[in-house]
């Protein structure tokens, strides 16, 4: 990296391992959110909701992959309840509706690809 190229604030530092699980903290009654990664062509967004909370639903222009990294959270997509629990991966295609609900907390990671 170099001056020219300087991390956005809350950016991981490159060639440094780091647990995913503890970049972002649980809240009481809140959706938590770290921006890890922002370039021209796409995002990664770490999560924390608390059970009960959510993202009402919307679409995007682009691909949105979720990997859930603690916990079980529920993404309606299209109108279809899809329950996924730590390790798993669900993508979430372009323009299509969906949203995203906790019955317990629950971490994941947003990978959005612009193409």
């Amino acid at each position: 990296m170099t001056a020219s190229d300087p991390l956005a604030p809350n950016e991981l530092v490159p060639a440094r391992a780091v647990a995913l699980a503890g970049q972002v903290d649980y809240v009481a009654g809140s959706v938590v959110s770290r921006t890890l990664a922002k370039k021209p062509t796409g995002t990664i967004t770490l999560f924390a909701f608390d059970a009960g909370q959510g993202l009402s639903e919307h679409s995007t222009p682009y691909d949105a992959f979720v990997q859930v990294v603690d916990g079980v959270g529920t993404l309606r997509i299209e109108g279809k309840d899809v329950v996924a629990k730590a390790g798993e991966v669900v993508v979430m295609p372009a323009n299509i509706p969906h949203a995203v609900q906790a019955t317990e907390r629950f971490k994941m990671l947003l990978v959005m690809i612009r193409s």
